[in-house]
């Protein structure tokens, strides 16, 4: 397979953006970094445009102006009516012969498998989780927020953090931990400090997901509410996985979940424990195993399935990734 076969690979977050081209037999000939990729605030057509100055860098330096299959795994694609409007956008740049929009979940879990089949969550500053089949079907969730059901996510465990310790110290909950903690974070001797500090903006309001491991160590340390909330998160990754198993038929065979995002590849024990102890009970064929690949390589997988790439070339491929630094 040559040129004619090769994918032009986007993973596109809220922070940054990675694009690769890859050949057909598997080789990465390019590889460039962009900005964040948030449509919601800055429209369709910026978004796209700020993708564009990643993927025409990485064209130029793999030497062809565009190739066989587009496969772009992109932030905030949560409904069909985004990844239509998206996909109409990145075919307009004319990058490639075909064009595949997914949300950005799919390329960690297709990072994580060794073919297009099982389920992914992944806990970073939000949550979400999906499942897919080699036939094409998939699992999805809306994923935006609390507004579509979901709790957990590191912003989503912040927030209950303070949420409890602002409590523990007005008396209205139980005594914990994090009532020093969360504040001390931030060299502030109170909640009540700290309260008032995110509120008047004194502390930069993204800063808030700082307190996403401080509530990890508290636990660690054995504080009851702090423990708490990591069971419920554990509960939460367990219930989701085992809804998307169920809805593609995989709850009796063996199938693997994929665990990613910042949260979870964190490896914390009290977690993991919790994670595999329910799905244990709840799909217990289930495999599961924590992705750290680059989600890129997931996008490029998925590019190569597209164009019927060889198993040798999917081998090279996840080799080149699993070797780079």
């Amino acid at each position: 397979m040559g040129m004619s076969s090769a994918v032009l690979a986007v993973d596109a977050g809220n922070s940054k953006t990675d694009v690769a081209v890859v050949s057909g037999a598997g080789e990465v000939l390019a590889t460039a970094r962009g900005g964040g990729f948030q449509p919601p605030v800055v429209g369709v057509e910026t978004a796209v445009g700020i993708l564009a100055e990643a993927v025409d860098r990485a064209l130029a330096d793999a030497g062809i102006p565009s190739v066989a299959h587009v496969s772009a795994c992109l932030a905030n694609a949560d409904f069909p009516l985004e990844e239509e409007r998206l996909t109409a956008a990145v075919r307009a740049r004319g990058w490639g012969a075909s064009v595949h929009v997914r949300n950005d979940t799919f390329a960690i879990l297709r990072a994580g498998v060794s073919e297009p089949r099982g389920v992914a969550v992944v806990c970073g500053a939000g949550i979400n989780c999906v499942g897919m089949l080699p036939d094409g079907r998939t699992a999805r969730f809306p994923a935006i927020g609390r507004i579509s059901g979901d709790w957990g996510g590191g912003w989503g465990m912040a927030e209950e953090a303070l949420y409890h310790a602002a409590r523990a110290e007005d008396g209205r909950g139980g005594p914990t931990d994090l009532m020093r903690a969360l504040p001390a974070h931030f060299g502030l001797p109170t909640m009540h400090a700290l309260i008032e500090a995110l509120h008047f903006e004194r502390i930069d309001p993204l800063r808030r997901h700082e307190l996403t491991p401080v509530l990890f160590r508290t636990a660690a340390d054995g504080d009851p509410v702090a423990r708490s909330l990591i069971d419920r998160l554990a509960d939460e990754v367990a219930t989701l996985a085992s809804v998307a198993l169920s809805r593609l038929g995989l709850l009796e065979e063996t199938a693997p979940v994929v665990l990613g995002g910042s949260v979870l590849a964190a490896r914390h024990e009290q977690l993991d424990t919790g994670i595999r102890d329910l799905l244990a009970r709840r799909a217990p064929k289930a495999t599961t195993r924590v992705v750290t690949a680059s989600p890129v390589l997931g996008a490029a997988l998925l590019g190569l399935d597209t164009v019927h790439a060889s198993a040798e070339a999917q081998d090279r491929l996840r080799a080149r990734f699993q070797t780079a630094p």
